[in-house]
């Protein structure tokens, strides 16, 4: 999962680039990069870790120009190595950079064909060079030296031809402008808006509308899959519908988990989804388990305290906040060996004693993944003197791995893959477990735009919208094991004490 941004400015970019990204951060904090553009020469600067730790003043006094793109990154195909930060590089034609969220299911065939057809080498194990290379190809085909936005379009009709999987798009084709494009289905969010200066309008797109919120640019819209966005360098805005068979089937999980509630996604306001998520929740509960006896409803920060106010207001219960988060450690789900997930959740949150003493405690997440952190939030309820631990997953069980982008484990590492309910709840060690239904979640986010009528909820039923063979999941199993992470992250911790010495 990864966040992106463009602007196409007025004034010097390089402040409102940065902010963008901290804004954006949520989507990834392994890798941050910047590209600007002044004159025709490029300006860039990228690195591992966040991005108040990746750009330091020196390195924002360098990022001259009013054009750029950005991009935060979480390892998905690729790794944690500083050579995979985006965005990436490729001088033919016309110097072009690009940054991405998603992940290409044809990467390995791609790979391959550009290096036999079109005679490119691919550096890193990152699907995003593959992209930039695809579309450095298509648009070489156009065969002009002066391109205008028709042969930037027909270049990503190309792309949509050849790639498959999720792709959200940004890339800067230097001296010409920045595009923006979004696979056919949709999967991987993609805005664009505006601004009003002293010296005219200034145009962005971003992952997230809550990025524009933050520098006072008025969304425009989504961009529709299938669908680019391209701004010359004279400022002015292109769009065109560049795929033949869209299918609006953006990924559920946005909703869930990974956007902002603050954010606007596909015309639903991530907030009040989320909210119809704890509502449909609680009123499962009261259906099927009417005694249910809960005397407090806390949830596990952050992204499920929405919900859990609201199942607390349907079972007309307490809400309490009953861990303190310690901001500073990342995300746990996609951490390499079960240990250190262990650790880290441990590290992460910290139980108020008070709230659980003597009382039944309905737990409150987003969802339940690996349930590493699911088992050691129920047992840190148990020792805080909890009489009773239940646990509600305001998202279905996770059964299946994600090939869109996100790094959610090998399919035998989900807790819920292969499990009944119950079998998870015994797994967990809390006295009952109550999971959304599919159908309510579904509902929940489809409500605040009606005219989506299709998601990817692979994740939850092994059904993915794009052509994935069993070839390609036995891959993604083999890659995204603890093993392999373990063996990967050693070779290149050799590689840079080799490099150092």
């Amino acid at each position: 999962m990864c966040g992106i941004i463009g602007i196409v400015g007025r004034y010097p970019v390089n402040q409102a680039l940065y902010d963008g990204l901290t804004v954006l951060q949520h989507r990834g904090q392994d890798a941050a990069g910047i590209v600007t553009c002044d004159q025709g020469r490029l300006y860039r600067r990228k690195d591992n870790g966040l991005v108040r730790d990746v750009f330091h003043a020196r390195h924002m006094q360098r990022l001259k120009g009013n054009i750029g793109i950005g991009h935060v990154r979480y390892p998905t195909a690729g790794t944690c190595v500083s050579a995979e930060a985006q965005p990436f590089y490729v001088n033919s034609p016309y110097g072009i950079t690009l940054g991405h969220n998603g992940n290409l299911t044809n990467a390995a065939e791609l790979k391959l064909e550009l290096f036999r057809e079109d005679r490119r080498h691919i550096n890193t194990d990152s699907d995003s060079e593959i992209l930039l290379n695809v579309f450095a190809k298509e648009l070489l085909k156009q065969d002009n030296r002066d391109i205008g936005a028709q042969d930037v379009f027909n270049a990503v009709s190309g792309v949509h031809r050849r790639c498959r999987g999720a792709y959200a798009v940004v890339a800067m084709i230097t001296r010409h402008g920045v595009l923006a494009f979004r696979d056919p289905y949709g999967i991987r969010p993609v805005v664009y808006g505006r601004r009003e200066t002293a010296k005219g309008l200034e145009y962005m797109v971003a992952s997230e509308s809550v990025a524009l919120d933050m520098l006072d640019f008025e969304l425009i819209r989504d961009l529709e899959p299938g669908e680019a966005v391209f701004i010359d360098a004279e400022g002015t805005l292109h769009t065109q519908q560049c795929a033949e068979n869209p299918i609006y089937s953006p990924c559920i999980f946005e909703y869930v988990y990974f956007s902002r509630p603050d954010s606007i996604i596909d015309n639903v306001f991530v907030h009040k989804a989320r909210m119809r998520m704890g509502k449909r929740l609680g009123q499962k509960i009261l259906r099927e388990w009417p005694d249910h006896g809960i005397d407090v409803v806390i949830p596990i920060p952050d992204t499920s305290r929405t919900a859990a106010q609201e199942i607390a207001f349907q079972l007309n219960v307490k809400y309490r906040e009953g861990f303190i988060k310690n901001r500073y450690i990342g995300r746990t789900f996609i951490m390499p060996g079960q240990s250190q997930r262990e650790r880290s959740v441990r590290q992460k949150l910290n139980p108020l004693d008070i709230e659980y003493k003597r009382k039944n405690v309905l737990l409150v997440d987003d969802s339940i993944v690996r349930g590493t952190t699911s088992r050691e939030i129920v047992q840190m309820a148990r020792e805080a003197g909890a009489r009773k631990v239940y646990f509600a997953s305001a998202a279905p069980p996770i059964r299946f791995p994600n090939v869109y982008g996100i790094d959610m484990p090998a399919a035998s590492e989900l807790i819920a893959y292969g499990r009944t309910e119950e079998e998870v709840r015994e797994a967990i060690g809390a006295d009952r477990l109550i999971y959304q239904d599919l159908d309510d979640l579904v509902q929940a986010v489809q409500k605040g735009n009606p005219k989506l009528q299709h998601f990817d909820c692979s994740i939850f039923t092994g059904e993915y919208v794009t052509n994935v063979g069993r070839d390609y999941l036995e891959s993604l199993e083999r890659e995204r094991n603890d093993v392999a992470k373990q063996e990967r992250a050693k070779h290149y911790a050799d590689i840079d004490l080799h490099q150092s010495a």
